[in-house]
């Protein structure tokens, strides 16, 4: 008989550092490896008031019985509400939904004051606009270590298919199935998005929202269904409460969406484009008189370089008239990968193509190009 032989491992680049001692911020750092969801925990005690905490230490048990856990620091402030009451419900909060998380994450009186939310089992509170959420009955509770362990059994629960928050790593996240990502860019196949890129002019966004002034952006990729917004940074006067990660944009009206017709291969944007000129029609023109005006619009961008939607009317989104303008961010390959969008009140923003705020956007999605590898040569 043979002895199999022993397959040596592929070399990596990646370094494994194994320690027998450790602080506790080492361990930290390691568990915050361990991408999770976000959940809001709420119960109410026995003198009506509710209580909530932001925890990410949730996790499935048994499907038969359906059971799951969740841990809280027996430091926290309703740790007594949480210990004494015989419910609870898990709340998993929707990507849009991060500053609900931080809300409940930080000590208060009233954390339920200006929040939505309806009653759950036991009068705990079930937040709206979750993507989901588990009504439970508390049957176990296990001190361990600086935490106690609650098992729950679940008795109600709710789906509104919104996509999840995620978080990992001390930041943030937005989850995308593994196979598409949150772009599909074809050219013959499949190709991943590039996440390192996103994560890239994500970070960047607040520093160019110094630069640029006081306006909403918007970082933006091609979906299945045209131009997803796959984040915001707000301003302090933000053009409307619709700026929600995952909303698609019109791929003939909006800025974003020009961009993206101007500057990819038509085979990926024009049944979008017919479809929106079908759908959408500008006013008092038929579908050629309209193919024919957006077709200028495109000549005009790619001549500029960058987009733009100058708001006559009342946006349908927004509600109030609004000026756009979106540039191009190109990969190593000089593929378009990513639009850089900035939105305000049209009475705050000059439509011409040669204010200084629409040249700072173009040149700051060029920086973060030729961050990605992009040569313009």
């Amino acid at each position: 008989m043979t002895t199999p032989t022993a397959i040596a491992a592929p070399p990596t680049a990646v370094t494994t550092t194994t320690l027998s001692t450790f602080e506790p911020r080492q361990l930290r750092d390691v568990l915050g490896t361990f991408v999770t969801g976000v959940t809001v925990v709420t119960t109410r005690d026995a003198n009506g008031t509710a209580h909530g905490v932001t925890a990410n230490s949730f996790s499935s048990v048994s499907l038969d019985p359906p059971l799951i856990l969740w841990s809280q620091s027996l430091t926290s402030k309703s740790y007594p509400a949480f210990r004494d009451s015989a419910h609870f419900a898990v709340n998993i909060l929707a990507d849009d939904q991060i500053a609900i998380s931080n809300h409940f994450a930080k000590s208060r009186e009233d954390k339920f004051s200006g929040i939505a939310y309806s009653q759950g089992l036991g009068g705990s509170p079930v937040l709206a606009g979750a993507s989901a959420h588990l009504e439970c009955i508390k049957v176990a509770a296990y001190p361990s270590g600086d935490h106690v362990v609650y098992i729950g059994r679940v008795e109600r629960i709710g789906h509104s298919r919104r996509r999840a928050l995620a978080f990992g790593g001390g930041q943030y996240m937005v989850a995308y199935s593994h196979d598409l990502g949150p772009t599909a860019l074809q050219r013959g196949s499949t190709r991943p998005a590039h996440l390192a890129g996103i994560r890239l002019a994500t970070a960047a966004l607040p520093d160019i929202a110094k630069q640029v002034g006081n306006h909403t952006l918007c970082l933006a990729v091609w979906g299945n269904h045209g131009p997803t917004a796959v984040h915001w940074e707000p301003s302090s006067q933000p053009v409307s409460d619709q700026l929600r990660t995952g909303l698609v944009m019109s791929t003939t009206r909006s800025a974003t969406g020009r961009a993206f017709a101007a500057f990819l291969p038509s085979d990926m944007t024009q049944p979008l484009i017919d479809e929106d000129l079908r759908i959408y029609p500008f006013e008092n023109e038929d579908l050629a008189a309209g193919r024919i005006r957006f077709e200028r619009d495109i000549t005009e961008v790619k001549q500029h370089g960058l987009a733009r939607s100058i708001g006559a009317e009342p946006s349908p989104l927004h509600q109030i008239a609004v000026n756009a303008f979106s540039a191009p961010i190109y990969d190593e390959q000089g593929h378009m990968v990513m639009a850089l969008s900035l939105t305000a009140k049209a009475t705050r923003l000059s439509p011409e193509w040669t204010g200084n705020v629409p040249c700072t956007l173009a040149k700051v999605a060029q920086a973060l190009s030729k961050q990605l590898g992009y040569s313009a040569t």
